[in-house]
């Protein structure tokens, strides 16, 4: 008796043959181990799902939704990078044979991919992250300190670690300290970062190369009015003169400007105007000694501005902002309709 063969069953031995013999096929590479799928095609993909090579008109299709000076933070909807990726695969895929050998093989893959897109990014001297990636989150910045700053540090934490403007190397390898995933400028002014994971807390914050002095403006004085001022430290310790968060007449004093150059700052003045404030083990005297060059850096010695964003205020590691995160506050009728009337008004 012959037996005739339908599609049906072509497939379903095709399926078989490749379940049994895919776990056979690996691909050995020293970097990061054994791998089903090639090394290349592995990072290609994982690069894909943060983001690489995707046009930046598909993640902010207007302008007016990353205006001058703003940071937008958001979540990455892995549905969408998967289907991203998985139509990177079907342009190989032609007959009914090579969509059942993409359906057999695609769940090792996704797995591979998942491992890899964690160790896209690894810096010297850091170890990759090993096993499945979960949420990604990051944020786009736009602004003149991207510019400004090319090296800017950025840094994520699940909970807030330490004060705003703590000075300590804690932080760096703080165990609450998340992995950046992507850190590129997508264009002169504007940043794109990606974490792995939900951050608490971002710190961006001036790059950390060499000595930088300057002033601060008063924040209580009104925009128009605006002084700078220094604040004044201990000339033997360096610790500040409390109290640390306020301007006060005995912790600051306000910078001298050459007169007719607004801007152009008095040194001759400001060093006097020290002299005479900066205390010396904490007391000043009647006629403060002079104020040596060391001790005129050391009172406009500036160190990096840190920007914080999440709760400044958790100094006890309380928080874990579940209520803060994100919720979507207008229904897809009423965005679609206020998209379609945005754009009928462009097109006029």
């Amino acid at each position: 008796m012959i037996n005739v063969l339908t599609s049906a069953d072509v497939f379903e031995a095709n399926a078989a043959a490749l379940f049994s013999a895919v776990d056979l096929v690996v691909d050995h590479d020293p970097d990061d181990g054994d791998h089903i799928v090639p090394g290349e095609l592995r990072r290609f993909l994982a690069r894909l799902r943060l983001l690489h090579g995707v046009p930046f008109s598909y993640l902010v299709p207007d302008a007016e939704l990353l205006p001058i000076e703003s940071i937008r933070f958001f979540y990455l909807d892995r549905a969408w990078t998967d289907a991203l990726v998985q139509g990177v695969l079907s342009v190989g895929t032609i007959s009914t044979a090579d969509r059942t050998q993409l359906e057999a093989v695609y769940p090792h893959i996704r797995d591979d991919v998942d491992e890899t897109e964690r160790t896209i990014r690894t810096p010297s001297g850091e170890e990759p992250l090993a096993g499945a990636g979960g949420t990604i989150t990051g944020f786009l910045l736009r602004s003149r300190a991207v510019s400004g700053w090319p090296n800017v540090h950025v840094r994520a934490y699940r909970r807030d670690v330490l004060e705003d403007d703590v000075l300590t190397t804690e932080a760096e390898s703080s165990p609450d300290r998340m992995k950046v995933l992507r850190m590129e400028r997508l264009a002169p002014a504007v940043l794109l970062v990606l974490f792995d994971g939900v951050p608490a807390v971002v710190h961006i914050e001036e790059p950390r190369q060499g000595i930088q002095f300057g002033v601060r403006l008063d924040p209580e004085d009104p925009p128009a009015e605006r002084r700078a001022k220094i604040k004044v430290r201990d000339r033997a310790t360096g610790d500040p003169v409390p109290p640390v968060d306020d301007f006060t007449t005995t912790n600051s004093i306000d910078v001298p400007f050459r007169p007719g150059a607004p801007g152009v700052i008095n040194i001759g003045a400001l060093r006097e105007r020290l002299r005479t404030k900066a205390p010396t083990n904490g007391t000043v005297g009647a006629n403060p000694p002079a104020l040596e060059p060391n001790d005129l850096g050391l009172e406009t010695l500036r160190f990096p501005y840190r920007q914080v964003f999440g709760d400044p205020e958790d100094t006890e590691d309380l928080e874990f902002f579940d209520l803060e995160q994100f919720h979507i506050q207008i229904a897809l009728p009423q965005w679609t309709a206020t998209v379609q009337t945005h754009l009928a008004g462009l097109q006029q």
